[in-house]
């Protein structure tokens, strides 16, 4: 187990059974009938779906059999400014919720091991009261309703009420601090806040009534907002109780619209100004999530789908459309690591969960830890396990197979908040190799561009997507002519979107990514803007300037590097370090704390005197400080020459 393992080593191939009840092969037979389309492999497969657009996602809407006609399937195919289904009318939430029988959709459970269970019946009774509760607030087609809320079913029953009613729905997790909050709910103007008044992680409770009531003096929108008692805090005066709230039901009934109308914002940040507020569509999630969970990850209604995760990263979102398959999602509230790592194994266990869906350093860290959870637990009836949010190690890949289960697809996952879905990852029908994923999913025109905008083969590139894709942003609030939604992604290579992530792709279609090619700092999947991490250092008066670094190396986990420079009389003390500490994990979150904190004498800027973050992250992975910046385009180039010396020594010790 510990023996070095080679990338590419073969670890599992499906069987011939698995192959035969896939629900990829179920399409592929569906395509030969009905539009008299053979492919040989998934590999042809995937060549038509990025050549022939119009017909693939066509083909895709009369399979999974969505409730609407439309004109035509695209109307362009520019990027941006794709228009998909023009003349559908539909709602995600009618999806969702179409089945109302005794089978389980949620199974929600925490620390404690106390669990809940809703069926689809049950799920519908509970989001029609909070409907018709939301209607009684005012709340509409278009209007936003935030959420301050962890990973339990109350926060899933809000998001489909507000679904149904055609308004947009918008969820941090409680456990980030105000400027996280504020910055993010603030853009969108929200009418109804929902929070809880406190919540439980690491066998703690947390009160965040008072965080509620700064982010409430913050939106100036808000109509209402709705408390659920959690930890038994009095709600503030002018709130309405959760029990209120749906304490009036009425019929469930669904508010149909366009295909490109807004489901949900969700956030991602680049290095300036304020988290990006992404607008992504309800006929585009739908399309996107269908595909994705059914034929790649293999899902329907005999699998319980677990995925850990926060309500603040898509994967929640992700994971809650595993009712679209007609799936049972396991929600768990708390923290992976209380008491310890086997907790979450454990909890497969209990719950019988099929599809255990995690981040690549929670693997990296039961390895480290040595766990033996196939070993501990009954954990054979998983079929499938998704790692994501950071590049799997191969020996990450190893350890899946010795110590969970030999018989699993183990799906590497790699795509984004910026489409809430994914570019790459699981196949049943292929096999699974050490430290790579198994293919560029369906419908996804993923290459390696090299510096010039041309696709490479075997060699690392920026990952670049040549064709759209439904869940791709319809735009970006408050972004009325496009210009940040532009620059986001199409600003390198016009007309193509490049997503920011290192990635070389096999010449069979295989691919490894590499970590992050910008500056974005990715913390336990969530990624976040270097600008929200300085707004905290700037509160600072002992410090002059900053830099922030996530290295982002494969096969380990990120380091999240503080460089600061101290005012002229100041030092990096420990009282100042502890203070720094506290300062990120109540602004932004625990997650972002740094693991070092180190005193320079100077940030390294261009000539207009913007911070060089991607310069110095590829100094400190090995690149020459020549290769990693042009000389003449620096302000201070003297700089970059400390950060190489720092590097090389960081490196011996």
């Amino acid at each position: 187990m510990h023996a070095e393992v080679t990338e590419g080593t073969v670890l599992w191939e499906p069987s011939n059974e698995r192959r035969a009840a896939a629900n990829l092969t179920e399409f592929l037979a569906w395509l030969r009938r009905a539009r008299g389309l053979d492919f040989n492999d998934y590999a042809a497969l995937w060549e038509w779906s990025v050549a022939d657009l119009e017909a693939f996602w066509g083909a895709l809407w009369e399979y999974f059999g969505i409730d609407s006609s439309y004109e035509r399937v695209l109307s362009s195919d520019a990027m941006p400014g794709a228009r998909w289904f023009e003349g559908a009318r539909l709602n995600y939430a009618e999806r969702a919720l179409s089945r109302r029988d005794d089978h389980k959709a949620v199974i929600a459970t925490d620390e404690s091991g106390a669990v809940e269970t809703l069926t689809y019946a049950e799920l519908a009774d509970r989001v029609a009261a909070a409907a018709a509760g939301l209607r009684r607030l005012g709340v509409g087609k278009g209007d936003r309703v935030a959420a301050l809320m962890p990973n339990i079913p109350e926060t899933l029953v809000a998001f489909l009420a507000t679904a149904s009613l055609g308004a947009i729905w918008s969820s941090c997790s409680p456990e980030f601090g105000l400027g996280a909050v504020a910055h993010r709910f603030s853009q969108i103007e929200p009418k109804v806040l929902v929070s809880v008044d406190g919540y439980r992680f690491g066998g703690r409770e947390f009160d965040r009534l008072d965080l509620v009531e700064q982010v409430r003096a913050r939106l100036p929108s808000l109509a209402a907002t709705v408390i659920l008692s959690r930890i038994g805090v009095d709600r503030p005066p002018g709130t309405l109780g959760w029990e209120a709230l749906i304490s009036d039901p009425e019929p469930l009934r669904f508010e149909r619209v366009p295909f490109d109308h807004p489901l949900w914002v969700l956030y991602s940040s680049g290095t300036t100004g304020l988290p990006k507020p992404i607008v992504h569509s309800q006929g585009g999630i739908l399309l996107q999530h269908l595909k994705d969970l059914s034929l790649q990850m293999n899902l329907g209604e005999s699998d319980r789908f677990f995925w850990y995760t926060s309500t603040g990263w898509m994967m929640w979102n992700y994971l809650v459309s595993g009712l679209q398959v007609g799936s049972t999602i396991v929600l768990y509230d708390g923290s992976p690591g209380y008491p310890d790592l086997n907790a979450l194994w454990g909890m497969a266990e209990r719950l019988q969960v099929t599809y255990f869906g995690t981040s690549a350093p929670f693997i990296h860290a039961c390895l480290k830890a040595d766990l033996h959870p196939g070993q501990n637990y009954d954990l054979s009836g998983l079929q499938s396990v998704g790692s994501t949010g950071a590049p799997l190690s191969p020996e990450g890949f190893a350890w899946v197979y010795a110590r969970v289960n030999d018989d699993v697809l183990l799906g590497s996952v790699s795509g984004g908040t910026d489409l809430c879905a994914a570019f790459i990852g699981s196949c049943p029908l292929l096999p699974v190799r050490a430290g790579e994923i198994q293919c560029r999913y369906l419908g996804a025109a993923v290459e390696a561009f090299d510096v010039h905008g041309r696709p490479v083969v075997d060699e690392v590139g920026e990952l670049a997507v040549t064709a759209p894709m439904p869940s791709m942003p319809v735009y970006f609030w408050n972004d009325p002519v496009g210009e940040r939604y532009r620059a986001s992604y199409f600003e390198m290579f016009p007309g193509v979107w490049r997503h920011g992530d290192w990635i070389k792709i096999t010449p069979d279609g295989r691919c490894v990514v590499y970590g992050r090619s910008d500056s974005t700092l990715n913390r336990g999947g969530v990624r976040t803007g270097t600008s929200e991490f300085y707004r905290v250092i700037d509160g600072f008066t002992e410090i002059e300037d900053s830099l922030v670094i996530d290295t982002g190396q494969l096969g380990r986990e990120d380091s999240l590097l503080l460089f600061v420079v101290m005012r002229t009389g100041n030092d990096l003390t420990s009282d100042l370090r502890a203070r720094l500490e506290s300062a990120i994990r109540s602004e932004l979150s625990p997650r972002h704390v740094p693991d070092e904190i180190h005193q320079i004498a100077d940030v390294p800027r261009t000539l207009n005197g913007k911070k060089m973050e991607v310069p110095v992250k590829r100094i400190l992975a090995g690149v020459s400080v020549e290769k990693a910046a042009r000389a003449d385009a620096m302000a201070n180039p003297e700089v970059l020459e400390s950060f190489a010396n720092w590097a090389a020594e960081r490196r011996q010790r």
